[in-house]
């Protein structure tokens, strides 16, 4: 953990100075400060570093093995449920069989997507990226590794969603899912979220949830049988319990603080409504995953979108405020981010690369 310290300590100051430094050739507006991108490029190689070198975490050693072990052809790939995985180990293979090099690059493409999206819609980039190491996103990347490179490839996609091009989205989707097949659910999402927040229609599907919650069990064996073959079939004898229920509080408050300060969100940004719905739709997921943890493998495509807002909820209160806010949520993400990494979970990080 203590390689994590560090990168939470070295990722939040540069990124927080990188909005003070002049960002050269860039204008300024009140909506969007362009950090600088020299700095940002230091907090982009800082998580590429510990994500790529790493040799634990979940499902590391998997992947490593599967690298080394197996004979990555065409053939092997076209047959696979996700190709585009296949095939990129298939090339990375030709030119090294030792799986760092599998992990670095996947690592490299993942967190520079997301950098990229969080520095064009971030209003404070530097929470935004505190709360995706704190909230455990940046420990799940190094985890669900297809399924993280999947929801990156479809959260750099945000410009089209916001824009309404949906050809470009959905080739963007479409070519995700080669990833991970079940990025194909962001394409009905699409036309689900860009709508005005906080209609009937929202508060429809938070009820919704719950009546899942409430019915799990009718509604768990409904939904295996539709995914009876697909990926997720296998999981319907999933039992590892429900995710941790702190989890949705830490979800639903940004969500609670967009509906209140709702009006003045969507004056100092329109698109605003749309990151909320996503954030909405993830917030749902993560109740239902109380009941069968593997619901918040669905929820890893929408929680990005929960970096977005939270960087812009602090000016939906008054100015005198907003540091009080602003720092009661870096000690909450921080004391979360200890009980979940450390004492829930005793996270060992360990790399042949960075030791100290």
């Amino acid at each position: 953990m203590t390689v994590l310290w560090y990168l939470l300590l070295i990722v939040f100051i540069v990124a927080y100075l990188s909005r003070y430094v002049p960002a050269s050739g860039v204008t300024h507006t009140y909506l969007f400060i362009r950090p600088n991108k020299l700095m940002i490029f230091l907090v982009v190689s800082c998580l590429v570093l510990v994500s790529g070198l790493r040799n634990t975490i979940g499902d590391t050693y998997f992947y490593m093995h599967a690298y080394e072990t197996t004979d990555f052809t065409w053939e092997y790939a076209l047959g696979n449920k996700d190709p585009g995985f296949s095939v990129l180990q298939m090339y990375l293979k030709n030119i090294s069989n030792d799986p760092q090099i599998f992990l670095f690059i996947t690592a490299f493409v993942t967190n520079i997507l997301i950098v990229i999206t969080l520095y064009k819609y971030s209003k404070m980039i530097e929470l935004s990226l505190y709360v995706f190491i704190t909230s455990g996103l940046f420990i799940v990347s190094m985890n669900g590794v297809r399924q993280f490179l999947a929801a990156s490839i479809i959260f750099w996609a945000t410009k089209y969603l916001l824009v309404g091009k949906f050809k470009h989205y959905f080739l963007v989707v479409l070519f995700a899912s080669t990833f991970h097949e079940s990025a194909l659910v962001l394409l009905p999402i699409y036309f689900i979220v860009r709508r005005e927040a906080w209609t009937k229609t929202t508060f429809l599907l938070l009820t919704l949830a719950i009546l899942i919650v409430l019915g799990f069990d009718q509604f768990s064996k409904l939904l295996f049988s539709v995914l009876d073959n697909s990926q997720y079939g296998n999981y319907s004898d999933f039992a590892e319990g429900g995710a941790n229920k702190i989890r949705v509080l830490v979800d639903a408050v940004p969500i609670v603080i967009a509906y209140l300060g709702r009006h003045k969100l969507r004056e100092l940004w329109p698109k605003s409504d749309i990151i909320v719905n996503i954030s909405i739709i993830g917030l749902l997921f993560t109740i239902i995953a109380t009941q069968n943890w593997i619901f918040a493998r669905f929820n890893i495509y929408f929680s990005l979108y929960n970096l977005i807002l939270i960087s812009w909820i602090i000016y939906l209160f008054k100015e005198n405020s907003r540091k009080f806010v602003y720092y009661g949520l870096l000690v909450c993400y921080f004391l979360y981010f200890y009980y979940e990494q450390v004492i829930s979970l005793n996270l060992y990080y360990r790399s042949e690369y960075i030791n100290f």
